[in-house]
């Protein structure tokens, strides 16, 4: 599997392992993992800065991709399977079939951006 595949599998695995926290049948060790996933794919702290040239979103290209594979190995496959089933509807033509649900992330991104420029002004 090329980089590309992989790639675009990972549109419909993300989704699916936030699927997975809500099923009753993945374990609570699964389910901490793909927390964690998420809240560090989220958060605007990393463990090495983005500001610091190549190495700043290297951590980003390492850590998110092994923790999503870590996730989905403790997941069972039948439920994994069944939430990818599940993810793969959520887009439509390439695009997020919910889209609306960026919008409070892009408000608290203006809100703070808006809030530095005030402090410089």
């Amino acid at each position: 599997m090329d980089l590309k595949e992989r790639a675009s599998k990972l549109k419909t695995d993300i989704p699916a392992v936030f699927l997975a926290l809500k099923h009753k049948k993945t374990p609570w060790y699964a389910k901490i993992t793909a927390a964690t996933v998420i809240i560090y794919a989220l958060s605007p702290i990393d463990l090495i800065p983005d500001f610091i040239p190549f190495l700043g979103f290297l951590d980003d290209l390492i850590i998110l991709p092994a923790l999503i594979a870590l996730t989905v190995k403790w997941i069972p496959k039948d439920v994994f399977a069944e939430c990818r089933a599940k993810s793969e509807g959520l887009w439509n033509n390439g695009k997020p079939e919910k889209w609306y649900y960026a919008i409070p992330f892009a408000l608290i991104w203006l809100l703070i951006i808006a809030l530095i420029i005030c402090a410089f002004i």
